[in-house]
């Protein structure tokens, strides 16, 4: 029944025009695109080397030319906000149309999964879909994409969407929810782009240049330029490293190298057949672990399966694998849910006995190497597959931290995500860029002060000097603590909250009151976006907002009455929810000792009273993976938590 059609579409065929030439516009800029309004604009694409282009926007026409190697690009005076306009470029006898096209305010929505949940998972999901339509508000999604080198364009074809049921649905709900809330105020179309991805670390966004600027990253970014050009070589150097961190570790037993096929196997235990989740096992050290497990087992291969190329392949690894044969390193992903195919190096395997090993890091949910049993095999060159079938045994590490990751993998590497997801964005135009990322950098938060600013700065070269920026601080997830306790969320989010308040063009939206003990993804993205567009407001367009992220600590210093704590940009006065003063302030000493202090409130002040004899030297509030705070000012809106060194008397602004 299909021999007719297929002869339709044959003899069609020989009458059709020649297939059409590649676009000469980046794919940025297609119909429905948002170009930023009063800056100039820069437009640029693809031709054939030194081929002249002529482009046309609205009632403006620029010539140039393309260069050697194809790249042209034409510059714009800026315009206001308005549209729709027509977009035409002409190369030779390539012709590209672009249809309504509009100038307004681009945002760059960017992070991990709480930037990456769509509308549909955020809170009354099917009302706001059914709501969504706005022709003004347009959507671009950058695909998920690890690149080791930077890219000119995007992994998988891209466009705008005016944002309608269908284009909303599976867009980044905070930058949905805070376009539309901005909307109300700054009444301009707005083209909201999100490049986002879960899991992801803030290493992965920033370019490699930025990262090696930062130092004690030499040795991982060398490996990962070498990756390219020589994948074998640069996993021998990153497997070393990663061993040398393992046996360097603090506690390490002196020679344990579980790697190696000579390695003391006393200790480790049997394994399901079928593998999978290590916490369905029904191993009740194991039913909530999240951590370092080893896995081994081995393979007799005959003398000519051992003398043929070969590939290892592996069920998937959740989160994050570094793998071995005999000893030898032959890969390294993150990527739940993703199998495994490891190259296996020429000579590597041996006639006889042949040992395999997997470490397997976890740190959420389910993890561990999947089933079934038949999707671990080495495949050889001639199409066999021996199926990897001797018993696994494992071997937990719950002590061991937290391994350096392979460079090169996407979500958590060094310079990938900007690589595959922020350099195909080129220089186009920006209002400016939110941020929303933190909770996978969490067991490094010491660190991440550094990183937000080297973030920043690297994307502001590429956007614009000045480009402002809104950093969502990171929501409460967990249960409160009985007592003081040390929190790599609370370094993250005291890292946050200095690095925005130290540049006036950067600004912190404050969540710590709308997470969710149970869930790391909080659904109320509609107060998150009610809060962003506070920021911009004040932050972007300079208007005189009240408390625009709300109460902010300034001073702490010891009275004769005890610790005062003085906040700025309080609406009114400091108020408390649900009792007479706050909780969750703390009094630590040098020692980071720290003990809960009773409070009380004193207008724009905070009066603090310890329980027992302790040299404050600092204050904390807040300080805990999911805190309860309940500092406000009259407005309802929630002071953020910090941490801040006493001094000998107040400090004014």
């Amino acid at each position: 029944m299909f021999a007719p059609v297929l002869w339709l579409a044959v003899a069609l065929g020989a009458h059709a025009q020649a297939p059409p030439q590649a676009p000469l516009l980046h794919p940025l800029f297609q119909d429905h695109a948002v170009l930023q309004r009063d800056t100039p604009i820069l437009l640029w694409g693809q031709a054939s080397a030194g081929v002249p282009v002529d482009v046309r926007f609205g009632d403006e026409d620029v010539a140039t030319r393309a260069g050697a190697d194809g790249r042209w690009e034409a510059r714009f005076p800026a315009r206001p906000a308005g549209g729709p306009y027509e977009l035409e470029v002409r190369a030779g006898q390539t012709v590209q149309v672009v249809h309504d096209v509009h100038l307004g305010d681009v945002w760059l929505c960017s992070g991990q999964s709480n930037m990456e949940l769509p509308v549909w998972l955020a809170l009354d999901a099917d009302n706001e879909i059914a709501s969504s339509t706005d022709p003004e508000i347009r959507l671009l999604v950058v695909p998920r994409a690890g690149a080791v080198l930077p890219q000119a364009r995007f992994a998988a074809p891209v466009r705008w969407m005016p944002a309608s049921p269908d284009s909303a649905r599976d867009f980044s709900a905070a930058c949905f929810y805070f376009a539309r809330e901005l909307r109300k105020t700054v009444d301009v179309p707005m083209g909201l782009i999100q490049a986002a991805w879960g899991g992801s670390r803030i290493e992965a966004w920033t370019s490699a240049a930025s990262l090696r600027a930062q130092g004690g990253m030499d040795e991982a970014l060398d490996a990962l330029a070498r990756y390219d050009e020589d994948s074998a070589s640069a996993l021998a150097q990153w497997g070393g490293y990663w061993q040398r961190w393992w046996t360097a570790r603090a506690g390490a037993p002196v020679g344990d190298a579980p790697w190696r096929p000579d390695a003391d196997e006393s200790g480790w235990h049997d394994a399901p057949l079928d593998l999978g989740a290590w916490e369905r096992w029904g191993v009740p050290a194991l039913a909530d672990y999240n951590g370092l497990l080893w896995y081994r087992t081995h393979v007799d291969l005959t003398a000519d399966q051992a003398a043929r190329t070969a590939t290892l392949e592996l069920g998937a690894a959740d989160e994050t694998d570094i793998t071995w044969v005999n000893g030898t390193v032959v890969g390294s992903l993150y990527g739940p849910g993703d199998t495994r195919a490891y190259a296996v190096p020429p000579g590597l395997l041996e006639p006889g006995r042949n040992t395999v090993v997997v470490n397997v890091m976890d740190t959420w949910r389910d993890g561990g190497l999947a089933g079934p049993a038949d999707a671990q095999a080495l495949r050889f060159d001639d199409g066999t597959r021996v199926v990897l079938d001797a018993p696994w045994t494992y071997l937990a590490s719950p002590d061991a931290g937290e391994p350096p990751r392979a460079p090169w993998q996407a979500a958590t590497g060094l310079g990938t995500l900007y690589n595959g997801m922020i350099a195909p964005l080129g220089r186009y135009g920006m209002r400016g860029m939110l941020w929303y990322q933190g909770e996978s950098n969490t067991g490094e938060g010491a660190a991440y002060a550094g990183r937000l600013r080297a973030l920043r700065g690297d994307w502001r070269r590429q956007f614009g000097d000045a480009l402002p920026m809104l950093v969502v601080q990171l929501a409460g997830y967990g249960m409160p603590p009985r007592a003081p306790t040390e929190s790599g969320w609370a370094e993250v989010r005291e890292a946050q909250r200095r690095v925005a308040a130290e540049d006036p063009d950067s600004g912190l939206v404050v969540t710590i009151d709308i997470g969710d003990a149970y869930d790391i993804h909080p659904p109320n993205k509609q107060e998150l976006g009610r809060r962003l567009a506070r920021a911009a407001r004040h932050v972007v367009f300079g208007e005189p907002v009240v408390a625009a992220s709300g109460p902010v600590v300034r001073s702490a210093w010891q009275a004769d009455d005890g610790i005062r704590v003085a906040f700025d940009d309080v609406a009114g006065a400091l108020a408390a929810t649900g009792a007479v003063g706050p909780i969750g302030f703390e009094l630590c000493d040098a020692a980071r000792r720290c003990e809960y202090a009773d409070a009380t409130l004193d207008g724009q002040q905070v009066l603090l009273q310890g329980r027992r004899r302790l040299a404050p030297e600092r204050v904390r509030y807040c300080w805990a993976d999911g805190p309860v705070c309940t500092l406000r000012d009259e407005a309802g809106h929630p002071a953020g938590p910090f941490e801040i060194l006493l001094t000998a008397n107040e400090v004014s602004r």
